[in-house]
């Protein structure tokens, strides 16, 4: 009887092997971060052509085999189509997708970041909120969630609101995170220190800031 297994996550990244296949790695709630095959799914008529494409989001029924996964079946709820038009909102999404491939590992369930992400990546494809933001807020709220928070700095000069604004992104329920706006000079003060904890706590360089870094800079 073949072993599956069903699994809840997103696809961070996608690389070709063999002619027709891909391999993916899916940061999943369950399992954390783990690679799959999708075989001849590069063809397009394959069952799974177009289904193991980074940002889509789904559940995914995998064979578990001795040294690899292979993905049998894929549910995909959201694919974030959103970003095919909007450049900018994918070279953020894709520093997310990163950043949790780099937080997460393997047999290491981590929901909470999974639902983050989720909840991150909506955020980008609203017009209400400045994707600066929303990059704060999901850098700080991933440190929370791996135990990483140093709180709020001291011995700097901060504004209130500045205060105030990292109280509340650090403690609010998820699906409260992205409700509220700032001042350009509140989130120059927030932006500088979620870089300065970046730069202390992500001991490798992340490709995809190299393009972000046009829309910032």
């Amino acid at each position: 009887m073949e072993d599956f297994v069903v699994v809840r996550g997103i696809v961070l990244k996608h690389a070709p092997v063999g002619d027709y296949d891909w391999v993916a790695t899916i940061f999943t709630a369950e399992r954390g971060k783990i690679t799959a095959f999708a075989r001849s799914a590069r063809k397009p008529s394959a069952k799974l052509s177009g289904l193991v494409e980074p940002f889509c989001f789904g559940t995914f029924k995998l064979f578990a085999g001795k040294n690899s996964y292979t993905i049998a079946e894929a549910d995909i709820e959201n694919y974030f189509e959103g970003f095919r038009a909007d450049l900018e909102g994918a070279c953020y999404g894709t520093f997310f997708l990163e950043l949790c491939s780099f937080y997460t590992r393997e047999n290491n369930e981590d929901k909470d970041l999974l639902n983050l992400l989720y909840f991150s990546l909506k955020a980008l494809l609203k017009e209400n909120i400045p994707n600066r933001l929303v990059r704060c807020i999901f850098e700080l709220r991933a440190l929370v969630i791996e135990g990483e928070y140093p709180g709020i700095p001291e011995g700097q000069k901060l504004l209130d609101s500045t205060r105030y604004a990292m109280g509340f992104i650090t403690t609010s329920p998820l699906n409260k995170l992205f409700s509220f706006s700032l001042s350009e000079e509140v989130l120059g003060e927030l932006d500088r220190i979620t870089k300065e904890y970046r730069n202390t706590y992500i001991d490798r360089p992340l490709k995809s800031l190299e393009m972000l870094e046009i829309f910032e800079y």
